[in-house]
This record gives C-alpha cells, sequence and structure tokens, in this order.
C-alpha cells in the first residue's frame, strides 16, 4: 500500500475500522474531502480502489507487528 506520511495524528484504539468497527490502522484522506479509516484486513481488501480515490493514506499497520518495548533500563 502507498503511504504518505502526513502532520495527521497517529491513530489510537478509539479509531474504528468503516466496514466493520474493529481497530483501525490506515487513514485514508479522499480526493473529494473527508476521510476513511480501515482495520489492516480491509485496508489490503480495498487498496486498489483506495488508491484511485485517495489524496493521502496514512497507513500505521506496522504498529501490529512491532515488539513493545516494556522493560525500562533499570529493570534490566
Amino acid at each position: 500500500m502507498t503511504t504518505v506520511l502526513t502532520p495527521a495524528s497517529q491513530l489510537t484504539a478509539a479509531d474504528r475500522c468503516d466496514r466493520c468497527g474493529a481497530q483501525a490502522y490506515l487513514r485514508v484522506v479522499l480526493l473529494s474531502g473527508g476521510e476513511l479509516l480501515f482495520c489492516a484486513h480491509h485496508g489490503r481488501k480495498f487498496e486498489p480502489e483506495l488508491k484511485k480515490i485517495a489524496a493521502e493514506i496514512q497507513d500505521e499497520t506496522e504498529r501490529l507487528t512491532a515488539v513493545p518495548n516494556t522493560a525500562s533500563e533499570e529493570e534490566r
């Protein structure tokens, strides 16, 4: 998927997929105005169509595979 870095804020757990209600990891800013939010699954499913109508795509799906750093330096 084409990713465009935007000054938009990071997606949070409160941002939900417009298709199924799961947590959103993609924000699609439309050429016509407005935006759509998608989970990773629906973002991949609708990718060809989204590219045609998107002014920008904010893709945060890498967060799904990122390993959180939970141990502080003092705990190591």
